[in-house]
């Protein structure tokens, strides 16, 4: 055994010095407690990474097919009061949603942009179940009908029970409501009336769409769209294009889900017309993006970038670009991936020991130099070589 004990002291890399030999000195203790201060200080460092994660960013072909893109709005119009303001939504494969109303949610305001009403985007007036008879006079507030749709109906039993879907029926027919006066549903609710009431408002109007994953347009505009031909219209009820201000505040778009580090450019843009009115159009790059977390849940979602231009309605016709804040989007064919991501504990501890190791190697070298310095001059100074 003691063989084996005397074998195990032969392999010692680290022979200890007889404390009598121990020389300590002034120089040495102001090194170590300054590579002390050192060690704790990166000690520090290499911790602080290893508790927070990092992220690895990687540019790859989007090869994904199909699927839907979230889009999500927040829009301030100072000068165009709720009634008349409209969603379209139109992409390049041919899908059209005019007058979108789901999920879309209008706040009067006034030009303090103080909310002077909330209220959610509905269809109008539900439809009767069993149709009475057809109305064309005159009829009390409170009785109940089969309204007329005046010639835009799509079959006999249709119903047109409101002002609001009076007009819908015409949208779909492709025509304009020239005369709401001539519409009964409209004169008994008043809703020319309503508009006016509304005159000199504004609408702040926040929501979502939901569109295919293509190449598209949003836009917000005075009236109701509809198409007559391969043109789109917008019935104004009668108010004069050139009369509305399409000023505008973005608060809010982005293209999908939050992640985080996302950054939306267009938020809290503004734009304020001067003189004519014309279209403003945004035209928007955007960029699949996958964020996955420490924990390996993935987010999907967008980033985007952005130009803007503004035509006046002195160029260009009108009737195909009605006055309106258009939104083109295109998708990128590159996706951006973010992982997070951490680093191991077998790379913490050897992180540790390269900055405890190296420090104290580079310590024990400037100790060396100084006290061999210190040395070498006091013998000179004692055989009198510095007088």
């Amino acid at each position: 055994m003691d063989k084996l004990f005397n074998k195990l002291k032969s392999l010692d890399a680290y022979p200890k010095i007889n404390e009598d030999f121990h020389s300590r000195t002034f120089s040495g203790g102001v090194i170590t407690l300054v590579s002390t201060i050192m060690m704790l200080l990166l000690f520090f460092s290499e911790f602080r990474l290893y508790l927070y994660s990092g992220t690895e960013t990687t540019l790859v072909v989007d090869t994904s097919r199909g699927g839907t893109l979230h889009i999500n709005f927040d829009v301030t119009f100072p000068a165009i009061a709720c009634s008349l303001l409209s969603v379209d939504a139109i992409d390049i494969s041919g899908e059209q949603h005019l007058d979108i109303k789901h999920n879309i949610v209008k706040k009067r305001i006034d030009s303090h942009e103080n909310v002077i009403e909330v209220r959610q985007d509905g269809m109008g007036a539900p439809k009767m179940e069993n149709p009475l008879q057809k109305h064309g006079g005159r009829l009390e507030h409170n009785e109940k009908y089969c309204g007329s749709c005046y010639g835009s109906e799509q079959s006999d039993d249709e119903c047109c029970n409101s002002c609001e879907e009076v007009r819908e029926a015409y949208r779909k027919k492709g025509w304009g409501v020239s005369n709401v006066d001539l519409i009964d549903q409209c004169k008994r609710e008043g809703y020319i009336q309503k508009i006016k009431d509304e005159d000199g408002e504004g609408c702040n109007i926040h929501g979502s769409l939901e569109v295919n994953k293509v190449a598209g347009n949003f836009h917000f505009t005075p009236g109701k769209s509809f198409h007559q031909s391969t043109f789109l219209f917008q019935d104004l009820l009668g108010f004069s294009m050139e009369s509305h201000n399409i000023s505008h505040k973005i608060n809010q778009l982005s293209f999908g889900a939050y992640f985080p580090g996302v950054s939306n450019p267009l938020d809290g843009v503004q734009w304020v017309q001067a003189t004519e009115t014309g279209v403003y159009q945004y035209f928007i790059k955007v960029v699949p993006t996958i964020y996955t977390d420490i924990r390996g849940h993935k987010i999907e979602s967008n980033q985007f970038s952005f130009t803007e231009h503004f035509k006046s309605s002195q160029f260009g016709n009108l009737r195909q670009t009605p006055p309106g804040v258009h939104f083109f989007y295109d998708l990128s064919p590159v996706k951006v991936t973010f992982t997070e991501g951490k680093i191991s504990f077998l790379h913490f501890l050897t992180n540790v020991c390269a900055v405890i190791g190296g420090v104290f190697a580079v310590a024990g070298i400037i100790d060396s130099f100084v006290y061999h310095g210190q040395k070498t001059y006091r013998k000179k100074m004692e055989i009198g070589k510095l007088r």
